[in-house]
């Protein structure tokens, strides 16, 4: 049962000993910028309203997990530290002398009162007071994604499969007492056969002979064993080493940092204001995912949280007609280089002009017609532009042999995507001095990926799946974003002291009518 009401938090003879705590503490300044009571009213729902014992005010839950991530703590070490650290328990909302939760709570809080959107929800409501306050004022947004490793090491087919017979084992001791006879427990030894592809054959073999031998047998245990085997051999990306790689952890998949680097566990893409570096949205997702495919929710939940976003950053990886799109749909300024693998046009040889849609060669020739045309290909259709350039210059040409090759048509042919006219705008703006300059503002992303890696172990995954790790790293993002408010309103201390009561905005220092001091 959720408690209702003031409860008299900080109102006992032994609050005085909060005066002891700084007017400038990180704590202070958190709370004269965000007001956490939202949560109460986020999570009620999840709480009975009539019946069971007092439950722990959600607010003082959620606050207790944003110091353990402020701080690097683990849910023990939170609940031993805020017992003797007045400054914990005047954020929390305690009066000195109350008793804290005991830490298992905090696991229940996350697991069971918490949804994987409630974090998302936490993140923009705290955007929005800031945006309301003035202190988020920038216009440009970055985007980019982190990996972040398993919590395990990834295994070869074969050792997966070898896990899984195991399995299979243990569960026939639970449902029968015994291993019954029939069944063959002896593993082959894989690392003895040279041929990579011939050992995961042969341990894939072993597996169904055991699973079917084994289904004569099976009990409960038995059987969820068998059903776990079956999934995994089902998934063809399996054998191929590009799907599952740990019983331990399911959801990690392998993932790239680059052409020849690898990593195994999961990426978490984040939206960040460029200026004042506040994250405003994060998703994360299994290691194969691909860059800016899941752009569209983070650009709508920074927008609905009220940040007035007038131009977007990303890297190459961000170069996709579906982003460009969505961004020119929402009047954003695109600050996203080309990438090669997108737009192949060599432009030492071809321009385009869009008012006539034609293309120019080197030489000045221009294309005559233009037909629409599709592929497919990999069972996907893709459709095209066939643009043809005159034949009476490409015939004269003294550069056919050299721009032909061996092509028997009288004029050169020049196939593009739907896309490449559009393309080409974008790469001759990225030329200018203007879009460098917009585009290195960029860089505040990495510095925030290092801050969450490094101070924060975004680095590598506290557990196993993706729901744990969503709630790890959108935890660390709030927790570094309620930091960089505490500097953000640090510098407003000196630049604007005073606070309007009317607008609930800082306003200048010069402007003393109206306003009350905050700070």
């Amino acid at each position: 049962m959720l408690r209702t009401g003031n409860q008299g938090h900080q109102l006992s003879l032994y609050s005085t000993l909060y005066d002891k705590i700084p007017e400038d503490h990180i704590l202070k300044r958190i709370h004269r910028a965000v007001d956490f009571s939202f949560i109460n009213d986020l999570l009620k729902d999840s709480y009975c309203k009539d019946f069971g014992r007092p439950a722990k005010e959600p607010e003082m839950m959620m606050k207790l997990n944003l110091l353990e991530y402020l701080y690097g703590y683990s849910d023990v070490k939170v609940i031993e530290e805020s017992t003797y650290n007045l400054a914990y328990l005047w954020f929390l909302g305690l009066n000195p002398e109350d008793k804290l939760p005991d830490p298992s709570l905090l696991a229940k809080f996350r697991t069971q009162r918490m949804k994987d959107v409630t974090l998302d929800e936490v993140m923009s409501e705290i955007v929005r007071q800031c945006v309301e306050k003035g202190l988020i004022q920038g216009k440009m947004l970055t985007v980019d994604a982190t990996h972040i490793e398993a919590n395990c090491k990834k295994q070869v087919p074969e050792r997966v499969m070898k896990h899984l017979a195991k399995k299979i084992f243990k569960g026939l001791e639970a449902d029968n007492g015994e291993i019954p006879p029939e069944i063959d427990t002896r593993i082959p030894d894989y690392k003895q056969i040279e041929d990579h592809e011939q050992s995961k054959q042969a341990m894939k073999d072993y597996l169904v002979s055991v699973m079917e031998a084994a289904e004569q047998h099976a009990g409960e245990e038995t059987a969820a064993a068998i059903e776990e085997s079956r999934d995994v051999l089902a998934d063809e990306k399996f054998m191929l080493q590009k799907g599952l790689r740990s019983l331990a952890d399911q959801d990690a998949r392998v993932g790239s940092k680059s052409k020849t680097d690898r990593f195994f566990g999961y990426k978490a893409e984040f939206t960040m204001t460029a200026d004042e570096r506040i994250i405003t949205a994060m998703d994360v997702h299994s290691g194969e995912y691909v860059d800016g495919k899941e752009f569209a929710p983070l650009l709508s939940r920074t927008l609905e949280a009220g940040v007035p976003v007038a131009a977007c950053s990303g890297d190459k990886a961000y170069f996709r007609e579906d982003i460009l799109t969505e961004l020119d749909r929402r009047n954003i300024e695109d600050y996203i280089p080309v990438s090669g693998s997108a737009y192949k046009i060599d432009e030492d040889l071809f321009s385009y002009n869009k008012d006539s849609d034609q293309w120019f060669c080197v030489m000045g020739n221009h294309t005559v017609s233009c037909k629409p045309t599709s592929r497919v290909k990999n069972g996907k259709e893709h459709k095209y532009l066939n643009y043809v350039f005159s034949k009476q210059q490409c015939v004269n040409c003294p550069h056919r042999e050299q721009c032909m090759g061996k092509s028997k048509g009288k004029a050169r042919k020049l196939s593009v995507s739907t896309s490449t006219p559009l393309f080409y705008e974008k790469s001759q703006r990225q030329k200018s001095a203007e879009f460098q300059e917009q585009y290195r503002r960029r860089a505040a992303h990495e510095w925030k990926n290092g801050e969450m890696k490094r101070f924060h172990g975004m680095a590598r995954a506290k557990g196993w799946g993706l729901r744990s790790v969503v709630f790890q790293a959108k935890l660390t993002a709030i927790a570094v974003n309620l930091k960089r408010i505490a500097a953000l309103v640090a510098q407003l201390f000196y630049a604007f002291p005073c606070f309007s009561a009317k607008t609930g905005t800082f306003v200048p220092a010069m402007c003393f009518r109206g306003c009350v001091s905050a700070l």
